[in-house]
């Protein structure tokens, strides 16, 4: 008789794992723990510093007129940021005296604002800045002082300026050129200050606004235009030692650095990133609004976002090597533009404005 074999399965015992292995299984590495935990704080602190940086947009504009007075002075009007930040000062009221080199453009200018607002006075003041400490300059100087005597000037913006001619070597250009633009982008820019100073000083209020540039402040150096920038950087620290000099006097100073706007300095050759460059008229617009907040602004959340990046994540190596790239470039349009308009016997350099624009 046979027998069948069962296979006899025997139940195993469940294997017990020590409570201290699991405790090490579970535990966090205490480097990884640090270094998840700085990286947190790393984050929540630029989340803060953004927020700072950017939460000044909610400001509410001050009324210039009430607060400094009815008139303005604007240097440069006549196209670009200038016109447009004269137009904005009208539409809030201000009377305006216009500073500038082109009679027609001027009075192009002055009739507009005649037109838009019947109740805001305007006057014109022939300057040509690249004559300023010259005999010419200075009796347009004297002009000028006569423009504004017994006017109630409120706010100075210092806007004219020269990029001629445009991104070169330093060796290429004769050196005329870079005395002009050292005359209209910081030595008038000192005068019309010192000439409109005396009568805020006696009122005890005042504004004076220099238009700068971005390419003076956050980047670490301009490749091919090394004397523009020079001067602009002058603009910042002329800006800033004036500002804590005259704040005590009721006058605020602040310097407004820009980055990239559709002007005549802006050439076709330097618009590469068209969503990063602003109308004149919506530069203004933000301009305007900062009038007496800070010292030093980036008035267009735009260009606050790039002087962020730049200051915040950009290399300076990066961005050097990246500047004297996208200026190369500029350079080799700019001198083909200057060899066509020369055989057209009609020269006029380009990507830059005429001296008291």
């Amino acid at each position: 008789m046979s027998m069948s074999t069962h296979t006899a399965f025997v139940a195993q015992p469940h294997l017990q794992v020590p409570e201290t292995h699991r405790v090490h299984e579970m535990a966090v590495p205490v480097w990884f723990f640090s270094l998840a935990s700085l990286g947190a704080l790393h984050v929540v602190a630029i989340s803060f510093r953004l927020i700072a940086y950017f939460s000044v947009f909610l400001r509410r504009p001050i009324d210039l007129r009430r607060r400094y007075g009815a008139w303005a002075v604007v240097t440069g009007p006549r196209s670009g940021i200038g016109r447009s930040m004269a137009l904005e000062l009208a539409e809030r009221g201000l009377n305006l005296v216009l500073v500038g080199r082109d009679p027609p453009k001027l009075g192009d200018i002055s009739e507009r604002i005649s037109r838009a607002h019947a109740a805001v006075q305007t006057k014109t003041v022939l300057f040509d800045f690249s004559l300023v400490s010259t005999a010419q300059g200075d009796e347009a100087m004297r002009r000028l002082r006569e423009a504004v005597a017994g006017l109630d000037v409120g706010v100075l913006v210092n806007n004219a300026g020269v990029a001629k001619p445009g991104a070169v070597y330093l060796h290429e250009v004769d050196v005329e050129a870079w005395v002009r633009m050292i005359r209209v982008n910081a030595l008038a820019l000192t005068e019309v200050t010192a000439a409109v100073l005396p009568g805020m000083l006696r009122r005890g209020r005042g504004a004076v606004v220099n238009i700068g540039s971005g390419s003076s402040f956050g980047l670490p150096s301009y490749p091919l235009y090394s004397v523009y920038v020079a001067t602009k950087r002058y603009v910042l620290e002329f800006s800033r030692s004036l500002s804590v000099e005259y704040k005590s006097r009721g006058i605020d100073v602040q310097c407004q650095v820009p980055f990239l706007v559709e002007t005549n300095m802006v050439s076709s050759a330097a618009r590469l990133v068209w969503q990063l460059v602003l109308t004149p008229n919506a530069y203004a617009r933000a301009a305007v609004s900062w009038i007496g907040h800070g010292s030093l602004c980036m008035p267009n959340a735009v260009h606050r976002l790039q002087g962020w990046y730049l200051c915040y994540f950009s290399s300076d190596f990066i961005t050097d090597w990246w500047l004297l790239r996208r200026h190369l470039k500029e350079r080799v349009i700019f001198r083909r533009l200057r060899s066509w308009r020369k055989s057209q016997g009609n020269y006029v350099a380009t990507g830059n404005n005429s001296a008291g624009d």
